[in-house]
């Protein structure tokens, strides 16, 4: 075999290998990128779920706030014919 063929054929099976072993390495980089996808979403969810029980525990707060309000608001009324 000739020097040049055999360089050709060194060529090839190193151009086919890293080839080869880059479709993997692509292939388990896109498998994560796809689970931290999935652990994002699930913690965004939890963030928008703690958010409405926050928001939920203001509109009580505001609700008992405008009670309390109207209740010395009534008193006062009283107070003052």
């Amino acid at each position: 075999m000739s020097t040049a063929s055999k360089v050709v054929l060194g060529l090839s099976v190193v151009l086919t290998i890293s080839t080869v072993a880059g479709v993997h390495i692509k292939q388990n980089w896109d498998r994560q990128r796809l689970r931290e996808g999935v652990l994002r979403d699930l913690e965004r969810l939890e963030r928008k779920r703690e958010n409405l029980r926050l928001l939920e525990e203001q509109i009580q707060l505001t609700k008992e706030l405008q009670a309390e309000r109207d209740l010395r608001e009534d008193a006062q009324a009283a107070q003052n014919p």
